[in-house]
C-alpha cells in the first residue's frame, strides 16, 4: 500500500502521536477502577508464596501434561506449517486459511474443540497446533523467500518444485527454522499452561486451584517451576532428546474426561451446533429464511460484536502505548553502556522472567489483586510485551558503534541511543500490535468486557452458533489490525527490519514473536 503522491508519507513522530492520541482517548472511557479492599496485602501474600514455595505440594503430572501438550502441539503445528509454507507464496487460498487459523487464540480453539473432544489431550494438542500451523507457515514461507537463491539457479532444467525445495532451499533455511521452532516451543509452554484455566489438567489448572484456595506457597512453587522449564529449555530440548520427548509426550497424555464418541459429536458440531439457528433444517432458497437470519444476526452485531470490538480495541491501544513507554524505560537495564557489568545480568534476568510469564496469568493475578476492570489486563499486557521489546532493544543498543567522545547518562540515552533505535522500536511495536489484540480479546474470559467475554457467555449457554460468529469477528478484527500494521511498516520503510526469531539477523541475532 503506497501513499498517494500528493499526500506526505507519515514519519516516526506522526505515527507515534497518532497512537498516543488514540490511547489517551481510550483512557477517557476505559474502566480502570480498583475495587478490592486490600490489594497490597494480597500482593504481599503472593510474594510470600514465591519466597517460600511449597514444592512438595505441586502435582507432578500437571508439569508433565504441560510439557506434553506443548511438545505435541508445537510439533504438529510446525510440521503442518512447513508443508503449507511451500505453496504459501503462490496460493492465496493457503495464505487466507493460515491468516484465519492464526487469528483465533488458542483458548478460543480449545473452547470450541472441547465441544467435540471433551476435556481431552486431543483438545489441548489441537488448540495449540491449529494457530501455530498458521503462524509457522507464514514465518517459514518468509524465511524461504529470503533465502539465498544461488543453489536454486544451478539446478538442472526440469527440476521439480519439491526437489528444488528439499535440495536447494531447505538446507539454506533449516537452521533459522530450527531456531524459530525452538522459540515457538517456549510459546507453546505458555499456551499449554494457560489452557489449564479452562479445565485442562496443565499447570494453569493447578495454579488457579491453589490461588483460589489461598495456597500461595503452592502457587509460587508452580510459577518457579514454570520459569525453570522456560529457562532450561535449551538444555532439555536437543536433537538427541527430541525423539524421546515426543514419544514420552504421547505416552504421558492424560485420559479423556467427557464425551468419547468423537464421530457423532463432530457430526453434530459441524452439522448442527455451529450452524446459525435460523438456517438449521431451513429452506435456503426461500427469502424468509434469510430475513430470519438477519433478524437473528442483527442483535448479535449490535449488542455483542460492536461493543466487544470497541472494548477490545481500546484495551489493545492503551496496552500498546503502555508497552512502548515501558520498553523505553526498561531497555537500558539490559544494555552494557547503561547498566554496566553487574546491573546488566540482573536486568536481563528480570526481563526474561517478565516476558516468560503468560499475559493471561498476569491478568488473572491482577484481577484477584485489583478487582474486575481493564486495569489488570492493561498492566498484564504492557508488562509482558514491554519485557520482550526492552530485552530486544537492549541487544540492539549493545551493537551500536558509539563514538569515542559519546556523551554519558541521560544524554547518551536521549540523543545517541533512542534516535538511532527508534525505527526498530516502532517495527517491534507494530508487529506486537496484532498479538496484543489477540490477547486483549481472550481476557473477556476473565470478566473484562472484550469480545472474549461474549464468546465465553455464548459457549456457557451452549449457543455455539453465536460463539462462532463472535470468534469470526475477533479473527476479522485481528486480520485487519495486522494488515494496517504491515501497511504502516511499509509506509515508514521499516518493514524489512527483523521482527521474529529466525536465526542470525542483523544486529539482534534472534527475536521473539
Amino acid at each position: 500500500m503506497r501513499s498517494p503522491a500528493f499526500l506526505p508519507r507519515p514519519g516516526y513522530a506522526a505515527v507515534s502521536r497518532w497512537f498516543l492520541a488514540a490511547a489517551l482517548t481510550g483512557l477517557l472511557v476505559a474502566d480502570l477502577q480498583v475495587t478490592t479492599l486490600h490489594p497490597l496485602a494480597d500482593l504481599a501474600r503472593l510474594l510470600g508464596g514465591l519466597i517460600r514455595p511449597d514444592f512438595p505440594a505441586v502435582e507432578g503430572w500437571s508439569v508433565v501434561y504441560t510439557v506434553a501438550f506443548a511438545m505435541l502441539g508445537v510439533g504438529l503445528g510446525a510440521g503442518t506449517g512447513l508443508l503449507l509454507a511451500i505453496p504459501f507464496a503462490r496460493s492465496r487460498t493457503v495464505r487466507l486459511a493460515c491468516a484465519g487459523v492464526r487469528a483465533v487464540h488458542e483458548l478460543f480453539w480449545a473452547l470450541l474443540l472441547m465441544q467435540v473432544f471433551g476435556l481431552s489431550a486431543t483438545t489441548g494438542v489441537l488448540a495449540i497446533a491449529l494457530p501455530y500451523a498458521g503462524i509457522c507457515a507464514k514465518v517459514y514461507a518468509e524465511l524461504i523467500e529470503e533465502a539465498d537463491l544461488a543453489a536454486v539457479r544451478v539446478l538442472p532444467a526440469g527440476t521439480g518444485a519439491v526437489s528444488a525445495f528439499l535440495y536447494a532451499r531447505l538446507p539454506e533455511v533449516a537452521g533459522r527454522m530450527r531456531d524459530y521452532t525452538l522459540y515457538r516451543l517456549e510459546c507453546g509452554l505458555r499456551s499449554s499452561l494457560v489452557l489449564g484455566f479452562i479445565g485442562l489438567p496443565t499447570m494453569g489448572f493447578a495454579f488457579e486451584s491453589a490461588f483460589r484456595q489461598g495456597r500461595y506457597a503452592e502457587a509460587g512453587a508452580l510459577l518457579l517451576i514454570f520459569y525453570a522449564l522456560i529457562g532450561t529449555r535449551r538444555l532439555w530440548v536437543r536433537a538427541r532428546t527430541l525423539p524421546l520427548l515426543l514419544v514420552g509426550s504421547v505416552l504421558a497424555l492424560p485420559p479423556t474426561v467427557g464425551s468419547a464418541a468423537i464421530g457423532p459429536s463432530l457430526a453434530r458440531f459441524l452439522g448442527h451446533d455451529i450452524v446459525p439457528a435460523p438456517l438449521r433444517d431451513a429452506a435456503l432458497a426461500e427469502p424468509e429464511t434469510w430475513v430470519r437470519l438477519w433478524s437473528w444476526l442483527r442483535p448479535i452485531l449490535a449488542g455483542q460484536v460492536l461493543p466487544g470490538t470497541a472494548q477490545t480495541l481500546i484495551l489493545a491501544q492503551i496496552a500498546l502505548v503502555a508497552t512502548a513507554l515501558g520498553a523505553l524505560v526498561l531497555f537500558p537495564l539490559t544494555a552494557r553502556r547503561f547498566a554496566g557489568p553487574v546491573g546488566r545480568p540482573l536486568g536481563r534476568v528480570l526481563l526474561v522472567v517478565v516476558r516468560s510469564t503468560p499475559e493471561y496469568v498476569l491478568a488473572y493475578l491482577g484481577l484477584q489483586l485489583l478487582g474486575p476492570s481493564m486495569l489488570p489486563a492493561i498492566l498484564a499486557l504492557s508488562l509482558h510485551n514491554a519485557g520482550i521489546v526492552a530485552y530486544l532493544m537492549g541487544r540492539h543498543a549493545d551493537a551500536i558503534p558509539y563514538r569515542a567522545d559519546a556523551p554519558r547518562g541521560l544524554d547518551l540515552y536521549a540523543y545517541e541511543t533512542v534516535p538511532r533505535l527508534y525505527g526498530q522500536f516502532l517495527a517491534y511495536l507494530l508487529y506486537r500490535w496484532e498479538l496484543i489484540l489477540r490477547e486483549s480479546a481472550i481476557f473477556g474470559i476473565l470478566g473484562v468486557t472484550t469480545l472474549g467475554f461474549y464468546v465465553d457467555a455464548a459457549i456457557s449457554e451452549l449457543r455455539l452458533d453465536v460463539a462462532v460468529v463472535l470468534i469470526a469477528a475477533t479473527a476479522l478484527v485481528t486480520v485487519a489490525v495486522d494488515a494496517l500494521s504491515r501497511a504502516l511498516r511499509r509506509s515508514l520503510r521499516i518493514d524489512a527490519l527483523p521482527t521474529r526469531l529466525s536465526g542470525p539477523q542483523p544486529i539482534t541475532g534472534a527475536e521473539p514473536t
